[in-house]
């Protein structure tokens, strides 16, 4: 297996290519979208991963990090920092620093940001070519504006009121630490 490319850019370091790479959340670029957070992938955006998705998304309180949904494939959830609320098939769950969120195939849920600061979260999911995901309304979920307003399966349809413009930028999160030395290859 050949190594990725991993390219400096001007928003942080971006994973160009498909092979194995090293990189650091805090070097990431990352991405945007009025009221969904802030989050970064460990993948191409044109080469991404076949078989596991995995990133970490940085909500403000009261922020969801998408749309109340169920995929046919499993989930997973682990809060690196701070609080969030997550709605699982229709019930609030409370969940702070180092709790997990483990969700089977086809169980509801999203998440939000609480508490009094931001929330980082590590998600992961599994991906198959036949993958599907739903979306039903959900009177939970609508509390925190992360229910779709007429049941669908398809993303297109459901995010159609969601903001289409995405912002890349320079990490917000891990909070700003020593720095780094600069490794051999680099």
């Amino acid at each position: 297996m050949k190594e990725a490319t991993v390219k400096d850019t001007d928003s942080g370091r971006m994973v160009e290519s498909p092979g194995w790479f090293i990189v650091n959340v805090a070097e990431l670029s990352w991405e945007s979208v009025p009221g969904g957070g802030i989050w970064c992938s460990f993948e191409a955006d044109h080469a991404p991963n076949e078989q596991v998705g995995i990133g970490v998304h940085v909500l403000a309180p009261d922020e969801p990090n998408g749309l109340y949904h169920a995929e046919s494939n499993q989930e997973g959830f682990l809060v690196l920092s701070g609080e969030c609320v997550a709605v699982v098939e229709g019930e609030e769950r409370r969940l702070r620093q180092w709790d997990y969120l483990h969700c089977p195939p086809g169980t509801y849920h999203i998440t939000v940001g609480a508490g009094k600061g931001p929330c980082a979260i590590l998600m992961m999911g599994a991906r198959s070519p036949d993958r599907t995901i739903h979306y039903p309304v959900d009177a939970t979920a609508a509390r925190y504006g992360a229910s779709v307003a007429r049941e669908t399966s398809s993303p297109k349809e459901a995010y159609a009121d969601w903001p289409r413009t995405i912002t890349r930028e320079r990490a917000p999160w891990p909070p700003a630490t020593s720095a780094r030395p600069e490794e051999p290859g680099r």
